[in-house]
């Protein structure tokens, strides 16, 4: 997307009749998930925009929020809890209500993909056809406790996650035929297993009922393998204007080293390395990094190299060996980084840093840590990836030294 087009996306059409549709949810009050569905979307880019502006201001001005042309189902990625309502007989799939285990049933969401709804719905009518029972936490019976699914919006591909409170599954094989009879779009189905008292939706224990086990999308030219486990952004439509802006901001010649902190399935790390000398993805996440290393196989990459270890280890060890990094992304989650991190990348001294953050409070936070030691802000981008939510993702570049920023014209 040029930088034009970015910025006509920042004030989307107004959409009465979907506003309309939207403040009718009927579990808006029980659900939560969209804090901010009473706005017109205009009015929520303008919160979302004077957020940041209070929160990061101080470090320099604040661009104009990039929003979405359709702020509706976006979501790629859908998970519902599992119950059974004992007094009235009837299974429930949904969300947990707000500060509590309660399911609220959701048979359709307006921010979430249409056809991982229909999914689950269908797979609601299908326990009780196989008389299987969603898990009681309570009384520690019952056999499913969550469904995940993953869409690639580019590709196509569906990815089921039936998350057992038990291995054994009583007719899975017909289950499975059952499911993608109504659904024949659902290219691979996994049975994962979590059997412990835990918020964590999904368990160690994985096993492939249909299909390859993975689904495959494509994000700014490059083809991802995503598996259960691996993160992946949720608004493939809105991480397309984030990794092209924090790309933009990179400054990137073909000649840079580039590491990718966070890297995750290597996402930043590989439409990174079309525009660098040599990228190093660093995750802790053994699954992530296997599906990195897929990643950079399936996209022909050579110049990308993908490790386990902790993040702020690699990059000590690398200052320590005399190494030099041009450009560090770091990606990190709602909780931002660590102090230990941040020094251990300042002490690499990259010319450049590229911080997409998803929480501006601990942005706020760890920009100060890194002006501290030496690093000067020169360009803030928030970015709206979460529609009608109180999330807010933005996208910083730090420097140290005076070079010069084509990003910025």
């Amino acid at each position: 997307m040029r930088a034009s087009d970015q910025r006509k996306a920042a004030v989307p059409p107004r959409r009465p009749e979907a506003q309309t549709n939207l403040l009718l949810c009927p579990v808006a009050k029980k659900c939560g998930g969209c804090q901010l569905q009473n706005m017109e979307y205009s009015r929520q880019l303008a919160f979302k925009q004077g957020l940041v502006q209070r929160l990061l201001g101080a470090y320099g001005p604040v661009q104009p929020i990039l929003g979405m042309e359709d702020p509706y189902h976006y979501r790629n990625k859908v998970q519902a809890a599992f119950s059974y309502d004992r007094r009235q007989s009837k299974i429930r799939s949904g969300v947990y209500q707000s500060s509590t285990h309660r399911v609220v049933n959701v048979n359709d969401c307006l921010i979430e993909d249409r056809k991982a709804d229909e999914i689950i719905v269908t797979i609601r009518g299908l326990l009780k056809s196989f008389k299987l029972l969603p898990y009681d936490e309570d009384r520690e019976t019952g056999f499913l406790r969550h469904v995940l699914v993953k869409r690639g919006f580019q590709s196509g591909q569906i990815m089921v996650v039936l998350v057992t409170a038990t291995p054994v599954f009583p007719a899975k094989n017909r289950f499975v035929e059952a499911l993608r009879k109504q659904h024949p779009q659902i290219t691979t189905v996994l049975m994962n297993v979590n059997r412990h008292h835990t918020s964590l939706v999904l368990g160690e224990s994985e096993r492939i009922l249909y299909g390859p086990g993975y689904i495959e999308d494509t994000l700014c030219g490059c083809v991802f393998r995503i598996s259960a486990k691996s993160f992946y952004q949720v608004n493939p439509v809105q991480t397309e204007v984030l990794y092209q802006k924090a790309m933009e901001l990179a400054g990137l010649t073909g000649k840079e080293t580039v590491i990718d902190a966070y890297c995750g399935i290597g996402t930043i790390g590989l439409i990174a390395s079309r525009r660098a000398g040599r990228v190093i993805g660093v995750e802790s996440n053994p699954d992530a990094v296997r599906d990195a290393i897929s990643n950079a196989r399936r996209n022909g990459v050579k110049n990308a190299y993908f490790t386990r270890a902790d993040a702020g280890d690699f990059l000590s060890e690398m200052a320590k060996e005399g190494e030099q990094a041009d450009v560090v992304f770091l990606d990190p989650p709602r909780a931002g980084s660590t102090p230990r991190f941040l020094s251990s990348m300042a002490a690499l001294e990259p010319r450049r840093i590229v911080y997409i953050s998803c929480n501006p409070e601990t942005l706020a936070r760890d920009l100060r840590q890194l002006t501290e030691n030496g690093y000067a802000v020169r360009h803030i981008q928030p970015v709206d990836m979460f529609p009608h939510t109180n999330h807010v993702e933005t996208v910083v570049l730090l420097t140290r030294g005076e070079i010069n920023l084509k990003a910025e014209g």
